[in-house]
């Protein structure tokens, strides 16, 4: 593909007229990842714009440098005399497009399912690609297929490597991808270029304040996904306090397929409801109904919010064409995921479940849902991450106690913040009634693996154990450093030490 062929659509004419016709063998944004005839995107970015390093993209090879004329000032001047400089208006939005241009729009060739919401994505992503075939996965636990992740840096990649992935999956004979979509990556274009076949949406509770600013900003760039002329379906859980937000905003030719664990229902609607719910040893068992029909479904994995996790895969199924009986089939194949209520353990130790919770609402829905589980006392260790909305916090601390016979506060990933500044505003919520912490059943153990062996040194067989806020993570980050630690291999060493 030529310079002319990728920009047609983005630039003017005349300046297409000096462009050679050589062919691009690549886009970068990275001047690291230059080769001889990439093409450099200098993007403005949070800390320094790309043009900075324009003449280290140009001694590696770059055949052009694409940049945003807006937000280039400054930093232009000193390389105009490169002849392949091209301005396009809107570069950070329009990056998607030219990137699935120059990989041949591999959305196009596949379905590709959106999930967004806040809580439940990378369950839901990783459940359906145990349920769909032939079906990539791209989200926070990596990209790829299930049990083999290739890692991502962000749930939503940036817009170029997106649609690098899905030329990847593409071209591993995936029929299906299910993707994680992040209000970061809407808002800021990521999936620009992606065409969706399916939109689910999973709740929508506080999170990442600290970016967009008010919950109304933060549902606002949640219903960007719906803003495409190629959805064919969307997933709504109608349980969910913005349902009807999210109703209103589907277009009129896309069908609405709804979730429930209260019965509800919606005018115009295909609804399947969960009722009859257990949370038992071994998992879940819940009355799936569909149409006047009734299933029973028993599934491996933890807590109610799963059921509607359940629920919204075995929909999804259905608005994929698959029929109800074989839906019903392979619900039978799910199977836990990583981080996300994962259990740990034999009978003969306390219930141990590790999850990503590190939001008031998923925090909240873990520890109602462990509380059904357990036989005697409930304990969670949990802290809240530096540098994010700090609103949370004490709303974090509320929740724990609420639930929790014992409060473990410790550090989750300061980053730059002060651990301790951290802690103190997580124990504003643990407060009575006297402006007292109830320290009857709150502790602070800063250190995280120390936190974590004190309650297993605690705990009888049992008690029920909830591990909170990193799940999958494989490392702690202080000051800028992640140094290695892993809540599993913590609990993992900690039970061979029960042991002997």
């Amino acid at each position: 593909m030529t310079l002319k062929e990728l920009l047609k659509d983005w630039v003017s004419n005349i300046t297409m007229s000096s462009f050679n016709d050589n062919s691009i063998l690549g886009l970068a944004l990275d001047s690291r990842d230059i080769l001889k005839g990439y093409v450099f995107i200098a993007l403005a970015g949070a800390k320094q714009h790309g043009l900075t390093y324009v003449d280290q993209a140009i001694d590696k090879g770059a055949c052009a440098v694409v940049y945003d004329p807006a937000e280039s000032e400054g930093v232009l001047a000193e390389h105009e005399s490169f002849a392949q400089m091209i301005a396009v208006d809107e570069l950070a939005l329009k990056l998607g497009d030219i990137a699935a241009r120059f990989y041949g729009n591999p959305s196009e060739l596949m379905a590709v399912i959106g999930i967004t919401g806040t809580n439940g994505k990378t369950s839901c992503s990783q459940f359906l690609s145990q349920m769909l075939d032939d079906c990539g996965i791209i989200g926070t636990l990596g990209w790829g297929e299930w049990n083999k992740l290739n890692k991502t840096t962000n749930t939503t990649p940036d817009a170029l490597e997106t649609q690098k992935i899905l030329a990847e999956l593409l071209k591993a004979n995936k029929k299906t991808v299910a993707m994680e979509v992040s209000s970061h990556g809407l808002d800021q274009g990521r999936t620009n270029g992606v065409k969706f076949k399916g939109a689910i949406y999973t709740n929508i509770s506080r999170d990442h304040l600290d970016y967009h600013g008010t919950m109304e900003a933060y549902l606002q760039a949640k219903l960007l996904l719906l803003n495409r002329t190629d959805l064919s379906f969307v997933v709504v859980n109608l349980d969910d306090l913005y349902r009807d937000k999210i109703i209103a905003a589907v277009p009129e030719n896309v069908a609405i397929w709804g979730i429930s664990l209260k019965q509800k229902t919606q005018p115009n609607c295909l609804c399947i409801n969960a009722e009859n719910i257990l949370n038992k040893d071994d998992g879940i068992e819940f009355d799936l109904y569909y149409q006047g029909t009734k299933h029973r479904i028993k599934a491996p994995i933890y807590g109610d919010f799963n059921v509607e996790n359940v629920l919204t895969v075995f929909t999804t199924m259905l608005a994929m064409g698959i029929t109800e009986s074989e839906a019903i089939k392979r619900l039978g194949r799910i199977k836990a995921i990583n981080g996300r209520m994962e259990r740990f353990g034999s009978d003969e130790d306390p219930l141990i479940f590790v999850d990503y919770a590190h939001t008031p609402d998923a925090l909240d829905k873990v520890l109602s849902s462990a509380k059904k589980h357990c036989t005697e006392a409930l304990w969670v260790v949990f802290g809240c991450g530096g540098n994010r909305d700090k609103g949370k916090r004490s709303q974090m601390g509320r929740i724990a106690v609420q639930w929790a016979d014992h409060v473990i506060i410790t550090d989750d990933n300061p980053r730059f913040e002060n651990a301790l500044d951290i802690v103190n505003e997580i124990l504003v919520g643990c407060q009575d009634i006297n402006n007292q912490v109830t320290s009857r059943k709150v502790e602070v153990i800063q250190d995280r693996a120390q936190a974590i062996q004190s309650v297993f040194a605690r705990a009888s067989a049992k008690d029920c154990i909830v591990v909170a806020g990193k799940g999958h993570e494989s490392y702690q980050e202080i000051n800028g450093i992640r140094l290695n630690f892993s809540d599993s291999q913590v609990i993992n060493n900690a039970l061979i030490a029960r042991t002997g």
